[in-house]
């Protein structure tokens, strides 16, 4: 497993890649490395010829009150596992070499940024794409590696390369869970045992809206979000940030569940924010 941690050292690897016809998967992650990402990269490995995996935790996409200096790290841990399932680049850049001195360009994202999670982060996504936009022009993969549980992360990416043109194709898997449904995040770890056994109300409240629309014929979205907000309000180690269900390929808010559609929850369980979702498919 080759360890880089330079843009030029990254961009000339990348170029001897594809020199040889080599085609490249790309799982951009934070660390904290946990079995959802190390699927990701499987996926790679069985899709690609080479596979990178980038470990880099985004300064710029935390709020003033969120938790970059907490966020989990575990950069020997990280390296192992990458290490065991024989990944063939690790990309391990220091902010400086992300962001050197003077850098300024920012990548807008519109309303799609603005929704969902990026009504109470604002800026948040805008940041996400602008690092993810820089990784992919270091990198310069054939393919791209995303979970859906960060589905309004997956759909801006797919935006941001759809629109800018970029050589690349966004690959998005299903989320990976525990035996118990609770999807897996690196921010599980912050979760006592009291509130990881509360943190269960999340998928049970998606299972739940999936139920009312696809078994119970509920297709108004204003009633099963109702109907889900009220079922998390039982849970009293949950506090409910949004339930809403929108259009999968654009996150606009639907007013009825006849087409392809996701609920998306972001819910507080103590003090960590804990999000998720579900794909509704019917008709």
């Amino acid at each position: 497993m080759q360890l880089i941690k330079t843009v030029n050292d990254m961009q000339d690897v990348g170029r001897w890649f594809r020199g040889e016809c080599k085609t490249i998967g790309f799982v951009p992650t934070m660390g904290a490395l946990h079995e959802g990402h190390l699927s990701l990269v499987r996926r790679s490995k069985e899709e690609n010829d080479r596979t990178v995996v980038s470990i880099f935790i985004n300064p710029t996409q935390f709020g003033p009150n969120e938790d970059f200096e907490k966020y989990p790290r575990d950069i020997e841990g990280d390296l192992s596992k990458l290490s065991a399932i024989n990944t063939d680049v690790v990309f391990m850049p220091e902010t400086g070499e992300m962001y050197p001195e003077g850098f300024s360009v920012s990548v807008d994202m519109g309303a799609v940024g603005k929704v969902l999670c990026g009504a109470s982060r604002p800026g948040h996504f805008n940041a996400v794409a602008t690092v993810v936009a820089k990784l992919i022009n270091v990198v310069m993969p054939h393919r791209v590696y995303m979970g859906q549980k960060d589905f309004q992360q997956t759909v801006i990416i797919k935006k941001l390369v759809r629109e800018l043109n970029a050589d690349t194709k966004i690959v998005v898997s299903p989320t990976v869970r525990e035996t118990d449904g609770l999807a897996l995040s690196s921010r599980n770890m912050y979760l006592n045992e009291q509130e990881r056994k509360a943190a269960l109300i999340l998928y049970k409240a998606l299972k739940l809206g999936e139920e009312l629309v696809l078994s119970r014929g509920m297709d108004e979205s204003g009633l099963v979000k109702k109907e889900m907000e009220a079922f998390i309000k039982t849970e009293p180690l949950a506090k409910t940030e949004y339930v809403d269900i929108v259009d999968a390929y654009n996150l606009a808010p639907v007013q009825r569940v006849i087409f392809a559609a996701v609920i998306c929850i972001a819910v507080r369980i103590g003090k960590t924010r804990l999000i998720d979702n579900i794909i509704i498919e019917k008709g």
